[in-house]
């Protein structure tokens, strides 16, 4: 017996305030089309001031466990992947699991790995339904990046938008093929001496504050282009898949300009990379659930489809992944 850990349910929450690059041309020195043509994005969703990441969350893992027609009570684990958590401590984990009623007992906690926490999260969940610790899981890419952004700083201010995503992932039998539904295959990294290239100004034991995103823009594009397609690659090779295999290709939605040229390296058609950034903006955790839930509501990705995840942020980390729906 091969367990796989099957995604059954999608969800996802943004905001209601939108902010449009008109709009940001009125707080900073900047355009419509310079924002477009740099980055890809249109608009961007922004958390009202009593819209928390928890609570961004919570309304995504509720729509994702409708969809796969479980209670919170079915739940063994739950993993929100963010960099803006309501508190220190605890966990936006526990705070979610307590206010939607999940199970005492059920496991609950929170990871940091910027934009490629959610192939994080997805990578721990699967390895504990795989290795019989957990049945079902939800997972959570959630932020309100809106709260740590310089709004007097146009070469950040205008990337960043909040939202959630939620995914469930259930243990079910295969046979240990790619023909088996589920998460195939994934693939985790990290390189701590670019750590300087993209971080907050600030912390709990360093200023006692959360800071505001800071970014060397140029080391960014040059690392993200080549790992988010080599991570893409190694989960590909891993599945023992080709890459004209690949239905979807998913990046982690950062800016158009990577998002293209990973398509590129890759060998992909345009058509076959989703794109959500123009609307989203980069929510950093939540771009690639955001896309997978939106996209599955459309009714775009269908059973049996394989789907390539591939993201990367501060850190930097980043990872792929290959699930089969």
């Amino acid at each position: 017996m091969f367990i796989r850990s099957e995604l059954i349910g999608l969800g996802h929450y943004l905001p209601n305030k939108i902010l449009t690059n008109d709009d940001l041309s009125h707080m900073v020195e900047t355009n419509d089309e310079w924002i477009r043509t740099r980055t890809g994005i249109r608009m961007r969703h922004i958390a009202a001031k009593d819209e928390t990441t928890s609570v961004l969350a919570g309304y995504a893992v509720e729509k994702a466990l409708k969809n796969a027609d479980l209670q919170p009570q079915d739940v063994d684990l739950l993993i929100v992947a963010t960099v803006t958590p309501d508190n220190t401590t605890p966990s936006t984990a526990a705070k979610i699991a307590g206010k939607l009623g999940f199970r005492a007992g059920a496991v609950a906690f929170d990871i940091s790995a910027a934009c490629s926490g959610f192939v994080y999260a997805l990578t721990l969940a699967d390895n504990m339904i795989r290795l019989g610790q957990v049945k079902t899981a939800v997972i959570v890419g959630a932020e309100c990046l809106s709260k740590i952004v310089d709004w007097t700083d146009r070469n950040t201010c205008v990337l960043f938008g909040d939202g959630a995503g939620a995914a469930v992932l259930r243990a079910v039998e295969g046979n240990g093929s790619n023909q088996d539904t589920g998460v195939l295959s994934s693939c985790l990294y990290a390189d701590g001496t670019q750590f300087e290239h993209l971080k907050t100004s600030g912390g709990v034991s360093s200023t006692q504050t959360a800071g505001f995103v800071q970014m060397n823009g140029k080391e960014v594009f040059k690392h993200a282009v080549i790992s988010l397609s080599e991570a893409a690659e190694t989960a590909l090779q891993k599945a023992g898949l080709r890459k004209e295999q690949a239905d979807w290709l998913v990046p982690h939605q950062a800016n158009i300009r990577i998002i293209e040229s990973v398509g590129e390296r890759l060998g992909l058609p345009q058509e076959k990379v989703i794109v959500a950034v123009d609307h989203h903006g980069n929510t950093s955790a939540a771009s690639i659930p955001l896309a997978l839930s939106e996209n599955m509501e459309s009714g775009r990705l269908h059973k049996g489809d394989i789907i390539v995840l591939t993201a990367m942020g501060a850190g930097f980390t980043w990872g792929g992944a290959v699930i089969r729906l």
